[in-house]
């Protein structure tokens, strides 16, 4: 009943900036916690932030904190996630999440995902 699709990604250079998009359907975004995930090649899937369903308290991995911010605006159907001074070691697949029953950090928590937006930092 819920489809996400991200937006943004692309090729940066360490030490730059880039900003995500997710947009939802339906009139129920508000009632669903939103979580960003990443997917290195090689690697498993690994929680980036999370923030809850009116967008007052947010969560972070240690390995973004400072850097990376996330948001959400229930009117426009829409989560962000703002990344700054950017490393190699973020390059990576990132998923937007949705979670009916809270903001949490594990993957098998959220009900709906996207399909996903290529995020490649040059050294």
């Amino acid at each position: 009943q819920m489809q996400l699709v991200e937006s943004g990604g692309g090729l940066v250079q360490a030490g730059g900036s880039l900003r995500l998009f997710c947009a939802a359907s339906g009139r129920t975004f508000s009632m669903y916690g939103m979580g960003w995930f990443r997917q290195a090649l090689g690697k498993e899937r690994e929680f980036v932030a999370a923030i809850s369903w009116g967008g007052g308290t947010t969560r972070y991995t240690d390995s973004v904190s400072g850097r990376f911010t996330i948001s959400r605006d229930n009117a426009k159907n829409t989560v962000y996630l703002q990344m700054n001074s950017l490393k190699p070691e973020d390059t990576a697949v990132y998923f937007c999440a949705a979670d009916r029953t809270g903001w949490g950090t594990r993957a098998n928590e959220y009900d709906y995902w996207g399909q996903g937006t290529q995020v490649t930092v040059s050294s």
